[in-house]
């Protein structure tokens, strides 16, 4: 399937999975956990707060920043340590800039055995407002910060908001990456090569995220247990083939008491199923690329 000239994967080929494509061992449901830590550059802040009214342009927002600085001083621990007890290795969508200012904690989440995503240098590090020569260093700076926090590289990759260049597939599949999320198009992997480079997509959704849902919408915690079951209803009795769904939270977020029991309600689910599997995107991908070489 050619891309489009304006598409995520303008100038590649991509190949989707067949009709007939299963989960590790067999099953047809695959559950996702993902656990974002974000961070900004020195001099940026987010434009999302809790507290819902913005300030002036140009007005560094403290109360915004010490917001999201939770994450990685109180949040991750605490989700760390609820993925530990339930034996649950999750796919992490981290910053740059916290494997910087945090690589003690950035090891100490890969050590666990779940799967780092470089998610861009800082949130404010849009891919789409880069030309070439920026996404290149940006890419390459935010890879090697994770290789010296790690020792390891990461293998997929997120940019903030999922939103690409037109070329960011390309540049991580000739830097090697194994797959990214920038994309919302499908409901499954497939693979997309660029010449001599091939890198998977992995689409994402929203559907159980607790940024929009409970921060921007205002929705009780609880909604997202609600929207699981609804979704695991309609799969079970409706959907054909494989499925899979992202529950995603923030260590900023749900990492807080009033978000985190939802989480773990999301993983006993999830773990008492018979028909689900959980994995990382990362244990996914040669399970994907497999079936569509077959």
């Amino acid at each position: 399937m050619p891309a489009p000239t304006l598409d995520v994967h303008a100038g590649g080929q991509e190949y989707l999975l067949p009709p007939d494509f299963l989960w590790p061992g067999g099953k047809r449901i695959a559950v996702f956990f993902r656990v974002a830590c974000e961070g900004w550059s020195d001099g940026a802040w987010p434009s999302l707060g809790p507290m819902g009214n913005p300030l002036k342009p140009g007005v560094p927002d403290l109360n915004a920043l010490g917001w999201v600085e939770y994450g990685m001083r109180r949040g991750i621990h605490r989700i760390l340590d609820i993925l530990e007890q339930h034996g649950i290795r999750s796919t992490m969508i981290i910053c740059g800039v916290l494997a910087e200012r945090y690589p003690g904690i950035v090891r100490r989440i890969a050590d666990a055995g779940h799967e780092i995503v470089a998610h861009s240098y800082g949130m404010d590090v849009i891919p789409a407002y880069l030309d070439e020569e920026q996404e290149r260093a940006n890419l390459a700076r935010t890879t090697a910060l994770f290789e010296q926090a790690t020792g390891r590289r990461p293998q997929g990759w997120i940019s903030p908001r999922a939103t690409p260049s037109p070329r960011t597939a390309r540049l991580l599949a000739e830097a090697g990456y194994a797959w990214h999320g920038d994309t919302m198009n499908d409901d499954l992997p497939y693979l997309v090569r660029f010449g001599d480079h091939e890198i998977a997509a992995f689409p994402g959704g929203m559907e159980l995220n607790d940024t929009p849902m409970y921060i921007r919408y205002g929705n009780s915690p609880r909604m997202m247990v609600e929207m699981f079951d609804d979704w695991l209803d309609y799969v079970r009795t409706r959907e054909k083939g494989a499925v899979r769904i992202d529950p995603s939270i923030h260590a900023h977020v749900f990492g807080r008491i009033t978000g985190i029991h939802v989480f773990e309600q999301l993983i006993e689910k999830a773990k008492a199923a018979d028909d689900i599997w959980i994995g990382t995107r990362q244990e996914a991908i040669a399970h994907v690329r497999a079936a569509i070489r077959r």
